[in-house]
């Protein structure tokens, strides 16, 4: 292999995983899970804070659980109050970070949450093998405490 056939193929690689992570944001915003759930792996690396006090938050580690996160997180929120901007796109190979802020209202308690976020996805073959999100666990689990 020639270095410009590797650079080449580095470069598909990492033009892969931005379309797939592109997909990914645009299935969520859309809440579309059943194109979730395609760009899934069977099993995914699933790493988020064991959060207690969150019912949208436990451990998953199938394509089919980790597609309906989305929807169970907008059950339990006001879909109007949830905003999430992403500031920060980088991509080396078959990962992808991004890093922005989020924020929310729970819906049982009135209570908002926000805070920063950063999110660390791996697309292999076309689909998502790691989800490792990394968030403000704190402000979310005040928000869903009842006062």
């Amino acid at each position: 292999m020639t270095v410009k056939s590797a650079e080449n193929s580095a470069s598909s690689v990492a033009d892969t995983t931005r379309r797939v992570v592109q997909e990914f944001l645009d299935a969520r915003i859309a809440g579309d899970t059943g194109r979730l759930v395609a760009l899934f792996a069977d099993d995914v690396d699933w790493m988020l804070a064991e959060n207690p006090a969150v019912p949208w938050i436990r451990p998953r580690s199938t394509g089919a659980e980790c597609a309906v996160q989305a929807e169970e997180m907008a059950e339990y929120t006001v879909t109007e109050d949830a905003r999430a901007s992403v500031d920060t796109f980088l991509v080396d190979g078959t990962d992808a970070v991004l890093m922005g802020y989020l924020s929310g209202t729970v819906r049982a308690t009135g209570k908002s949450f926000e805070g920063p976020f950063a999110l660390r996805l791996t697309v292999e073959a076309g689909r998502i093998t790691r989800h490792h999100l990394y968030e403000n666990s704190v402000s979310i689990a005040e928000a869903c405490t009842p006062s």
